[in-house]
């Protein structure tokens, strides 16, 4: 099928649910168990990769340390739900997948360096890993030296394309161009104030948003960043609050949102009166639970996926991510693009069949997940993923009720012409 039309997403497979948490969705679709003895480790393994004739390890990179940890501890819980299921349903062309995790510690290059150990010294089929643009790029030059495949999983501004990378998050066009058109078409907005973290994804991310606000003809009112952790955010509300923009656009990652987000509402800015109305591309369930859906009611987030989504993929999800972690815990947006990682890496090894990264890499375009929590999704040349764009609004009890989504898949396009 070509990458130039949409493709609507596939009927669902006929749900397997297994004893516990164990959820088989790929033994229709793979025709049963594949037999490692089918697949001599010298011919899958030709460029001294950690694959053994009953094992093969992977690498998981996030931070579970410093102030990025409220939002990657989600990451390395879907990665670890999806090695599982995969392990449980017979493993990558027959072998059970062990992993090395590390912590990146917030630290862009505490990430560079262990994603080096990693490739060097582990010798890992694939990483999972990552969170911030900044800690990919840190990694990025490590993984085109050494032809490791990274599948990260976070929302990003786009203006970037590795062969060494699948993107399982969505970009620019897919998110925030796309959430800027549905407010303005939607809510009217005529007036925005940029606010973000200060670093790569959101100065990249509000520049792509200045322009598009101001290629409709609208106003920007204000832009603002803070440093990571960053937690006195009084003096831009005050700011917010005289030159009364139509939306506060807010990229404020990690943890500095729970101080900003108090820190709203305790200034009188309610936002189920959404005047101003906040519209968040950074702000997931995960971080809400830090938050307190109390502190956020109201706010609008444009993702591809949340929890709430009413589909039978998502469901299995859900019960098995619950199962695993804990009834309280909850699933946000980069939670679900990780835990499509894994699953398409085995995809891939086993179309191509073999664990080199570049027989793995050739394999990769096209690959459908019909399975994916949020519906379907396809790999594009571009290694990006075709997804829907959806919108949601935050309810007090911390999850989002989705009020818009795209009818078809929105084709990935991570350089869009004028944005550059």
């Amino acid at each position: 099928m070509s990458d130039d039309t949409p493709k609507k997403a596939l009927s669902a497979t006929r749900r397997q649910v297994l004893a516990g948490f164990s959820a088989l969705p790929f033994m229709g679709m793979l025709g049963g168990k594949v037999n490692a003895a089918d697949y001599p480790t010298a011919e899958v393994n030709t460029t001294g990769l950690a694959v053994t004739d009953d094992k093969v390890t992977v690498g998981i990179l996030h931070s579970v340390t410093g102030t990025m940890a409220i939002s990657e501890t989600g990451s390395v819980q879907a990665e670890k739900l999806a090695i599982k299921q995969i392990n449980e349903a017979g493993g990558v062309l027959g072998r059970q997948i062990d992993f090395i995790q590390e912590d990146g510690a917030s630290d862009w290059p505490t990430f560079a360096e262990k994603a080096k150990k990693l490739l060097v010294q582990d010798k890992v089929a694939s990483v999972m890993g990552c969170w911030t643009s900044a800690s990919r790029k840190a990694v990025l030059p490590v993984f085109e030296q050494y032809n490791g495949m990274l599948y990260y999983p976070t929302f990003y501004e786009g203006l970037e394309q590795s062969p060494n990378v699948i993107y399982t998050g969505q970009e620019a066009t897919q998110q925030i161009i796309a959430g800027i058109d549905w407010v303005v078409q939607n809510k009217g907005a005529k007036s925005f104030y940029l606010l973000g973290s200060d670093y790569i994804w959101p100065r990249t991310s509000n520049k792509i948003a200045r322009k598009h606000i101001e290629k409709l003809g609208l106003k920007v009112s204000g832009e603002e960043y803070y440093p990571l952790g960053h937690t006195q955010f009084n003096s831009v509300i005050n700011k917010i609050k005289l030159t009364k923009p139509d939306v506060i656009y807010a990229i404020v990652v990690g943890g500095s949102n729970v101080a900003f987000y108090k820190q709203l509402k305790a200034a009188g800015i309610d936002m189920t009166k959404e005047k101003p109305l906040l519209l968040t591309i950074s702000v997931t369930e995960d971080e809400i639970l830090g938050i307190g859906g109390e502190n956020i009611v109201g706010a609008y987030a444009c993702m591809k996926y949340f929890q709430s989504l009413p589909n039978d993929n998502n469901a299995e999800f859900v019960k098995a991510f619950k199962e695993m972690w804990g009834d309280e815990i909850v699933i946000g947006d980069v939670t679900q693009a990780a835990y499509l990682g894994p699953w398409l890496w085995k995809m891939a090894v086993e179309k191509a069949g073999s664990f080199d990264i570049d027989k793995v890499r050739a394999a990769s375009p096209g690959i459908e997940f019909a399975k994916a929590p949020e519906g379907y999704v396809r790999i594009h040349e571009n290694h990006h993923l075709w997804s829907k764009t959806r919108v949601g609004h935050a309810l007090n009890d911390g999850q989002y009720e989705v009020v818009f989504e795209t009818a078809d898949l929105v084709q990935p396009d991570p350089f869009p012409a004028g944005y550059q």
